[in-house]
């Protein structure tokens, strides 16, 4: 666990890509194997399941520290993060508590503290608290960090998978691509081994296995600058979850980006299973469908439906029926068992019609392609992307691979302008990471005659001195405090950019934004000069309305 917190501190602290990659590989090079795999695990998004949630810690931590309980949440809201916190106030290691300390004071490996949080996920309170006390004694305050962000299940870090998969692959001495396949899937850390997971020889099956996915960037300048038009192919850019649809062993697999196995979510795809062959892996977009124009026609639905289905175990007949989850095809990475990443992409795009014309299934499209004899044309075409229900464009090139991760060069996304509307910040709260001491997650309003209505939260598009103006006004403006929340002067006006909209029942103003962010600071507006109410409503209806 000391080398584990270790590595989470030089992660933590460093702003280098170079040196967060060194600090991996160090890892990885000395790590005992199971660790090693519980590392992978965790940080591919594979956390072990909440063994405690927070408030039981906190009352733990109070009992232990003797202090008020004002105290710690004055003492949280300064720091920001409970897991720190807490592993800040309590004692150092052998002087919490007489009678509980562990009398095998061996240090403990990660792998330890992973595998006995699932054996006590079940038992009652009163071992889990003496497991909890015993670990703290023998822990640093590093290691009581990462321990207490484990056992809540609330451990992230500032480190990308395609980092650590680098880190591994100059570890083993293989390429990147050949980590990432190896590392995905439905494995468990707790039963898997280092060599069934990282071995060429191993002998576990995975039928379901995905492949990484290839992830683009938005264009930079001017598409233009890309080259020739006819070296690329133009698609429509779809809003929905990114996914992959496998079917091998006569099986059918469905796969989130977050690599999340989602096949009893989407029960639709069962029906266009029969004519799919064997062997076939599609990379595609998971979306809500309105199949009623026929015809091979695209039109998708909100996001805002989609997500009446996103995270629920069993879905209901009148879901079913609400939100009909179709697949738009972009890609096909394997055919009757061979993998086509290296194929070039025309090759492959040629490949995927043909499949797709042969399902012959209205919930199983491809994304069409946007014909274009030069840059202007497409940009014209471009424009009229919200009344296909689209966010603009994908542009990739035609002899390319298909990749792992995110990479710059063959693929690239030219997305339509965002939303945006004028508002006032009204709340603020302290950040996290870095940021936990300064105020930068604000909510903010609208007019709505002599009120103001919020409608929006958003903690990111201003830069570091931004952020430090607008801290010093919150602190010198606050009116009233709800727990870590400030009311502040209506004072503050920014931009706000978002890309999408729809209604909604669960927030006052009527309205739920998808991805909002600050588009910049408006100095130059006041507080009379924000948009109203109407405005967003009216947003909202040409939103609706395609245009």
């Amino acid at each position: 666990m000391k080398q584990f917190a270790a590595l989470v501190y030089t992660i933590g602290t460093s702003t280098k890509t170079n040196e967060k990659l060194q600090a991996l590989q160090d890892y990885f090079a000395a790590a005992p194997e199971k660790d090693m795999v519980w590392v992978i695990a965790v940080f591919s998004g594979r956390r072990p399941k909440r063994i405690v949630n927070s408030t039981f810690l906190k009352d733990l931590c109070i009992e232990i520290c003797n202090i008020p309980y004002w105290l710690f949440e004055e003492c949280y809201h300064t720091v920001g993060d409970l897991g720190e916190t807490i592993a800040l106030l309590l004692p150092e290691p052998g002087t919490l508590a007489a009678g509980l300390q562990d009398v095998n004071t061996t240090e403990k490996t990660l792998s330890y503290y992973l595998e006995h949080f699932i054996s006590i996920l079940k038992e009652p309170d009163e071992i889990r608290k003496t497991f909890i006390l015993n670990s703290w004694q023998q822990m640093d305050r590093n290691e009581k960090f990462v321990f207490n962000k484990l056992i809540t299940g609330g451990f992230r870090i500032g480190v990308s998978q395609t980092i650590m998969v680098k880190a591994l692959a100059k570890t083993k001495q293989v390429s990147p691509s050949v980590i990432a396949h190896r590392i995905s899937g439905n494995w468990d850390p707790a039963t898997t081994t280092a060599d069934d997971l990282l071995s060429e020889s191993s002998s576990t099956i995975d039928h379901s296995k995905p492949y990484p996915f290839y992830l683009s960037y938005a264009v930079e300048g001017e598409p233009a600058d890309l080259g020739d038009i006819n070296e690329w192919t133009a698609e429509w850019k779809w809003d929905g979850i990114r996914g992959q649809i496998i079917k091998r062993n006569n099986e059918l697999f469905v796969w989130s980006r977050g690599e999340e196995l989602v096949t009893e979510k989407f029960p639709e795809y069962h029906a266009f299973a029969p004519a799919l062959p064997d062997g076939l892996v599609l990379d595609g977009e998971i979306i809500c469908l309105d199949t009623s124009a026929g015809d091979g026609i695209i039109k998708p639905l909100p996001f805002a439906v989609l997500q009446t289905r996103i995270g629920r175990k069993n879905i209901s007949k009148k879901q079913l029926t609400g939100a009909p989850v179709g697949f738009i095809a972009y890609d096909i990475l394997e055919y009757e068992g061979k993998d086509l990443r290296e194929e070039p992409f025309i090759n492959r795009r040629t490949l995927l019609e043909q499949v797709i014309a042969t399902v012959n299934n209205p919930m199983l499209l491809i994304s069409p392609t946007v014909q274009a004899t030069d840059w202007q044309t497409l940009h014209t075409s471009r424009a009229g992307s919200r009344e296909k229900g689209s966010e603009g464009l994908m542009l990739k090139r035609n002899n390319s691979p298909y990749l792992s991760g995110r990479k710059k060069g063959d693929w690239w996304k030219w997305k339509i302008d965002a939303l945006t509307i004028d508002a006032v910040m009204i709340y603020a709260q302290k950040g996290h990471g870095r940021r936990s001491n300064l105020y930068t997650d604000y909510t903010f309003a609208v007019k709505d005659g002599d009120k103001l209505v919020p409608f929006a939260k958003a903690y990111s598009g201003l830069t570091d001195k931004e952020f430090a103006q607008v801290d010093a006004f919150v602190k010198r403006n606050s009116i009233e405090k709800f727990g870590p929340v400030r009311t502040v002067k209506p004072e503050l006006v920014f931009e706000i950019a978002f890309e999408g909209i729809a209604a909604s029942n669960r927030h006052k103003s009527g309205v739920a934004l998808r991805f909002p962010r600050i588009s910049r600071w408006r100095s130059d507006k006041t507080v009379d000069e924000i948009n109203t109410l109407d405005d967003l409503k009216e947003i909202l209806r040409m939103y609706n309305a395609g245009i």
